[in-house]
């Protein structure tokens, strides 16, 4: 994989947890899986904490979002977390996760450009019902996009469910689900994992941060807008979006 300047840094917390990972295992189990794999307890608590901490501040922030049949639930855009929380968009770039992922995927992973207002993001499922309905991670860039997800709080029966090898027709599926534990790290090809997440009980409360990762930053400009609108709608409001977007 191609080195940056940033990989010259000393290790971080996150790196010294990372050399202590099988990544032979990892990256056999993830092809294995059809570019798929949940690491539990991927951080230790005291990884964690700085994310956690940060948590309060954006409790106002939370756009709630309801699309009848398919999502509903909070979430909080990057533009709101480089404002108030710097722990997300320190933990997205650290270089070890980045050289990490490299290796695990096989790919030649990029960070997404800055107007992408998904590029780390929270969902909140802290209402009952919240939940997300069965969907691929559609990639709108011209390259591969990697789906990667986070546990931070999880006092809820939700469950990501999945079903692997759905695409495959020499292959037969497999449905497995899987709670998203606080320190869990799921990563996937999103282009291949159908997946959704179960709806949250009267008094339960899960937050997920998501990460994306690209091996193209190419996107043409209708599909761009159609991104953008996805995410207007059914994550972030109109507002974050496209008037964040025109100020960057």
């Amino acid at each position: 994989m191609t080195a940056t300047a940033a990989d010259a840094c000393p290790p971080s917390e996150l790196g010294t947890r990372l050399d202590g990972l099988d990544l032979t295992a990892l990256k056999a189990e993830f092809a294995r899986q059809d570019e798929f794999i949940a690491i539990p307890d991927f951080l230790a608590p005291a990884a964690l904490a700085p994310l956690l901490d940060s948590l309060p501040t954006l409790e106002p922030r939370v756009h709630r979002n309801f699309i009848p049949g398919h999502k509903k639930g909070g979430s909080v855009s990057r533009y709101e977390l480089d404002a108030r929380a710097p722990a997300f968009p320190a933990f997205y770039r650290d270089p070890s996760l980045l050289t990490f992922l490299r290796n695990l995927t096989g790919q030649d992973l990029k960070y997404c450009p800055e107007d992408d207002p998904h590029t780390y993001a929270l969902y909140y499922y802290t209402e009952p019902g919240d939940h997300i309905g069965w969907h691929y991670d559609t990639s709108y860039y011209k390259g591969q996009r990697y789906t990667i997800l986070l546990g931070l709080v999880d006092e809820s029966s939700c469950r990501l469910e999945y079903e692997l090898y759905r695409a495959d027709s020499a292959r037969e599926s497999v449905a497995d689900a899987a709670a998203l534990s606080p320190g869990m790290l799921v990563v996937f090809n999103g282009d291949k994992l159908w997946h959704r997440v179960t709806p949250a009980g009267p008094g339960e409360r899960r937050v997920a941060l998501t990460l994306e990762y690209v091996t193209s930053h190419d996107m043409h400009p209708f599909r761009r807008f159609v991104s953008n609108m996805k995410d207007a709608i059914a994550y972030f409001g109109f507002r974050q979006v496209f008037s964040r977007a025109r100020a960057r």
